[in-house]
């Protein structure tokens, strides 16, 4: 006999996930809008498997702090750019996720105006930013929806992820600011705003790019 439990009566407990399988399209769709835009979990699908996040509240903060950072480098440098925070991004009837945070800097004029995200008219972001545990199937729909860089912080380390024909590879440096060395660069940076308070941290990183 199966049982069938409406998700949102599901509780995750802070830092858990779940993983449902041979989900399809349709009800992957439905869910979304059962789980609604106001919730604390994050979702990944990919080709009928969904998985759903709750992060911890350690989990949040390095990512809002890098997500500073970016742009803060970004200004200094006189670059535009458009900050998507999770967006929900999907490919119909494959892939759908919301990264922790992400960021259109090559492809910012093109998310002018853009309040509904939309693959088949807007690009996808240039930068995803992952905190912590990124699972397989993340990576796959990361993929699929062909972002070209993908950052995932976890264990104070900055891990690049480049996307070539067959999938993503390691780098040490990130296309994005190719001269400067962020794999060493944002750890650092993260546990010094821990440490010293983000406003702090931005000021010296902001004196340390006019250098």
């Amino acid at each position: 006999m199966s049982v069938t439990i409406p998700l949102h009566a599901i509780e995750l407990a802070p830092g858990s996930q779940i993983a449902i399988h041979n989900l399809s399209w349709q009800d992957f769709e439905r869910l979304l809008e059962d789980l609604g835009e106001k919730r604390n979990t994050r979702i990944a699908y990919y080709r009928g498997t969904l998985e759903i996040m709750s992060p911890l509240a350690l989990h949040e903060r390095p990512h809002r702090i890098i997500a500073y950072i970016i742009t803060t480098i970004l200004e200094e440098q006189g670059r535009n750019w458009e900050d998507f925070g999770s967006t929900t991004f999907k490919r119909p009837d494959i892939a759908g996720v919301e990264p922790d945070t992400c960021f259109y800097i090559q492809n910012a004029s093109q998310v002018k105006g853009c309040t509904q995200m939309d693959l088949t008219v807007y690009p996808p972001c240039d930068l995803a930013v992952e905190s912590d545990v990124t699972s397989k199937t993340t990576l796959n729909a990361y993929i699929s929806l062909r972002v070209p860089e993908v950052w995932i912080y976890s264990n104070h380390q900055l891990t690049v992820y480049i996307l070539q024909a067959d999938g993503y590879v390691e780098s040490l440096l990130s296309p994005t600011f190719p001269n400067l060395p962020v794999t060493e660069l944002i750890p650092r940076l993260v546990q010094k705003a821990i440490d010293d308070g983000t406003s702090q941290m931005l000021r010296e990183l902001r004196a340390l790019l006019r250098e």
